[in-house]
């Protein structure tokens, strides 16, 4: 099995998801190379050159103010795409995360290789992939900013068609592209093209993102 993948043709090599190590620490990145160079779908590059193709797994204890500088400055400076490994977010720093661009975190303490290889080809992919406890904060609190910027006004009537709501609530409820295809009776591809629409339609930069938006503008 070994030997076949081995041998395999270098269209393949091509197709390899390109990844970059942030970590403060050397024991934190040597633990990242440990899970992901066993994997031929990755390729390690070097961590100052991340670009749009690029996945970026970046590993802090916590989310100072250095650490959200480099987080816009991979995203919003570079085009990369990260992977954020952190112990904990605070209620003020996850509107800034979201925000920033980035739709795939793992906590530090249930990093193992399946879970972080998983969330780097959900990030290759531009899709989100967020803990289920956080992913329900991030819900609460954009409730709460639309309650608040918005009291009893109507909803809005525009921006968002009826399928696109609809995806994006099933999004928000946590289900991935296939079981959203399944519970809509449509094919997986429709639901991409879908999401592809409306996240380069409004400029959004992925599924968290989008989410996010939706919520923001009271259409979930």
């Amino acid at each position: 099995m070994l030997s076949s993948v081995l041998d395999a043709p270098t269209s393949m090599t091509r197709a390899r998801v390109q990844v970059a190590i942030h970590a403060a620490d050397p024991v934190s990145r040597a633990g990242v190379v440990h899970y992901l160079s066993p994997h031929t779908a990755i390729e390690l590059v070097d961590s100052d050159a991340p670009g749009p193709d690029t996945v970026t797994v970046l590993i802090a204890d916590a989310l100072d103010d250095i650490t959200l500088a480099q987080l816009r400055k991979l995203v919003r400076g570079k085009g990369a795409r990260v992977v954020l490994v952190v112990h904990q977010i605070r209620e003020p720093e996850l509107m800034e995360v979201i925000a920033s661009g980035v739709g795939v975190v793992v906590w530090r303490h249930e990093v193992t290789a399946p879970r972080l290889f998983q969330a780097v080809l959900a990030a290759s992919r531009g899709d989100s992939d967020l803990p289920t406890d956080l992913l329900g904060r991030l819900m609460a609190r954009v409730s709460s900013l639309t309650r608040a910027a918005q009291g009893d006004a109507a909803l809005p009537a525009g921006g968002l068609s009826a399928r696109e709501t609809d995806v994006l609530r099933l999004v928000a409820d946590g289900l991935d592209t296939k079981e959203i295809a399944a519970e809509l009776s449509y094919s997986e591809r429709t639901i991409k093209n879908i999401m592809h629409g409306l996240t380069t339609r409004l400029h959004l930069r992925n599924r968290a993102h989008a989410v996010a938006y939706a919520m923001r503008e009271g259409y979930i």
